[in-house]
């Protein structure tokens, strides 16, 4: 479902050069990053709930453009309650909710546009706040919190199902009060979800190298860390600690993991659902959905890896983790209260002595 680029680092050590006498000069060592309180801290969440629940729940499609009919969204049910109760019965500690992705819209009441949950007149007459009744359920239940934003990106065409309408311009995921000025626009809601929202535990960014703001990245990611110096950022699919406070893993695309004995921050996230799809799809055969079994086999392989596991768990059209999704989920919490707690962590680098 998410769409985002693949660093690759060359390693100039990696060229061996022949000297006289036929030695070659061992490779310097490099030493291990110092890590933060809050990447130490993160190493030890372990398992969490990824929660995708915008317009695409109610428009059938993962990545909404933008223009797909707001009136749609009409959750009569809502409840982030049970979300966080269910996520912290199945032994998750953490959860991240999609506050923004590809149609622009976010779940709260934005000073900047009005391109946000104001467009849901179905749902509370325009005035909900989805991102204040999710914070306060995850802290009510002693769970991190962890918002996602999509920054912006070539996801509105014909390829993808949800090209603009004829004379309407491709928002690229963003509001239109964002054209000319994506990075600037960014900023702005970034603030507003930092500083309306009380500490913030994880900032869950997808798209964060993008042709449009991709150069911009060191300046937002340290205009974040001006706002929440406290707050791990995670860029999607990022593999160096330069660019991100924490390796991601798009498992469903990439089929990609941490390598073994990996002791950096890392974090695994996929969906329960199988065929990649992250929005919430009626579940017709049970190839629908990723086994208990699977899930926990992987969940303990990231854990040995230092790698947290993400499993986006998505609600229903009427808010709810329902149906087959939640008999999964409840499977999957059984499965790991039977059979004991995951492997411990590889051993993290210890930092310097003063």
């Amino acid at each position: 479902m998410k769409i985002a680029a693949l660093v690759i680092v060359s390693c100039p050590a990696c060229l061996v050069t022949p000297v006289l006498g036929g030695e070659v000069p061992a490779a310097p060592v490099s030493a291990a990053p110092v890590l933060s309180a809050a990447q130490r801290d993160f190493m030890q969440w372990r398992f969490g709930m990824f929660i995708h629940f915008n317009l695409g729940t109610v428009a059938d499609i993962d990545w909404a453009g933008g223009y797909e009919d707001p009136l749609l969204f009409h959750p009569t049910k809502l409840d982030c309650g049970q979300w966080a109760d269910e996520a912290k019965a199945a032994g998750m500690t953490y959860l991240v909710l999609t506050v923004k992705h590809t149609e622009g819209i976010a779940l709260y009441d934005s000073a900047v546009t009005t391109h946000d949950i104001t467009k849901f007149k179905n749902f509370r007459g325009g005035r909900g706040d989805i991102v204040r009744e999710f914070v306060d359920a995850c802290r009510s239940r002693g769970l991190k919190v962890g918002l996602y934003y999509c920054f912006p990106g070539d996801f509105s065409d014909e390829a993808h199902h949800n090209a603009p309408p004829p004379g309407q311009p491709n928002l690229h995921g963003l509001p239109p009060e964002a054209i000319g000025d994506y990075a600037g626009f960014i900023k702005k809601q970034l603030a507003e979800m930092l500083t309306n929202y009380g500490p913030i535990d994880l900032l869950w960014i997808d798209q964060y190298i993008n042709r449009y703001t991709g150069a911009q990245w060191p300046e937002i990611m340290a205009y974040i860390r001006s706002l929440q110096p406290h707050c791990i950022v995670l860029g999607n699919n990022a593999h160096s600690l330069a660019e991100s406070d924490v390796l991601g893993y798009e498992y469903s695309w990439l089929q990609e993991l941490p390598p073994g004995g990996n002791t950096l921050p890392a974090e695994v996230c996929d969906p329960i659902q199988t065929g990649a799809r992250w929005f919430w799809r009626q579940v017709r055969e049970p190839a629908d959905l990723q086994t208990a079994e699977a899930v926990v086999a992987r969940l303990r392989l990231c854990n040995s890896r230092n790698a947290n596991y993400l499993l986006d768990i998505p609600p229903d059209p009427d808010g709810l983790i329902s149906g087959a999704h939640l008999r999964r989920l409840r499977e999957i919490g059984a499965l790991l209260r039977s059979t004991g707690a995951p492997p411990p962590p590889a051993p993290l680098p210890q930092p310097p002595v003063n």
